[in-house]
């Protein structure tokens, strides 16, 4: 039976097409729900409009595919779910796609990356700490690979820190330290669960760690990874190589390093920011990465129900 997910993230939006468990098709469509209006609780009209057309091509596809509207389930995450304007936008979308969003609180997003990245099989009985970056929230989870412990959403996905710090291109130091103050603050609910669990690992979940990947492999090995692979390692070092080059270079010299892709160009500048606070101030030294995330943990979900 054909299966669809449609993830509506706060800047790009996905489609995968599932028959039996076998990949039909996937596709990551750049939507930017959230520019400009995600930090006033608001979807601009130029941001549907963008929504509308990605959904349209969605819709098309689906049609040829001859998936049933009932096999269809799409996803609403942080830029819809706190939009003043929910109601209007996912009707306007129903009526003109026939697409029916289902908005999910961030504890039930956080669920499905976990089962995601399980999925993916990147994690297993040490502890592990799952980061997916998402454009408007972030969610971090405790777990091992059969049990997750503790869960939790937060409200500073990467668009709403580019709108609210990265003020300057390169990003400047003194911007990079705003961020780690509010990360900080932030994130205390996050420290707390970290001394209790101490995890040892860092899970990264697909989005800006696909492209930590994808530049890691262009400069260790001039090619970029096999798309079957569904998890890696990620040395430290390789990290940090990346680190330095996407904090001291603009936008069009990121846009030139090998792996980069431009949906991500400037987004990874403070989900690497991100990545080495949790680092840091946890302690954790080594890194992970599945290329699994909500869609995949959706999907899961369905098989199993």
């Amino acid at each position: 039976m054909k299966q669809a997910v449609i993830d509506l993230g706060t800047n790009t939006f996905h489609l995968m097409i599932t028959d039996a468990g076998r990949t039909l098709f996937r596709e990551s469509r750049p939507t930017k729900i959230g520019k400009s209006g995600i930090n006033q609780g608001l979807i601009t009209d130029e941001a549907t409009e963008r929504a509308l057309t990605v959904l349209r091509y969605f819709r098309d596809v689906l049609d040829r595919h001859q998936v049933s509207p009932e096999d269809v389930v799409a996803i609403g995450t942080s830029a819809i779910r706190n939009a003043g304007n929910q109601s209007a936008f996912i009707e306007r979308i129903r009526q003109e796609t026939g697409i029916v969003i289902r908005t999910i609180s961030g504890d039930e997003e956080a669920g499905y990356i976990y089962a995601g990245v399980r999925a993916a099989g990147a994690l297993d009985d040490k502890m592990a700490l799952v980061i997916d970056i998402g454009g408007g929230s972030v969610e971090f989870i405790l777990c091992m690979e059969r049990r997750v412990y503790w869960k939790q959403s937060f409200e500073i996905g990467g668009q709403r820190l580019l709108e609210r710090f990265m003020d300057t291109d390169p990003i400047s130091p003194t911007a990079v330290n705003r961020l780690n103050r509010y990360f900080q603050e932030q994130l205390l609910p996050l420290t707390n669960a970290v001394h209790q669990y101490a995890p040892v690992v860092l899970v990264g979940s697909s989005g800006s760690f696909d492209t930590l990947v994808d530049l890691q492999f262009m400069h260790e090995k001039g090619h970029l990874p096999d798309e079957s692979q569904t998890a890696f390692e990620l040395p430290i070092r390789e990290f940090y190589w990346s680190y330095e080059l996407l904090l001291t270079r603009n936008h069009a010299e990121r846009m030139q390093l090998p792996g980069m892709i431009e949906l991500r160009v400037d987004m990874i500048v403070v989900g690497v920011c991100l990545i080495d606070y949790v680092l840091r101030a946890y302690g954790i030294q080594q890194i992970r990465v599945s290329t699994y995330s909500l869609k995949e943990g959706v999907l899961a979900g369905i098989f199993q129900s």
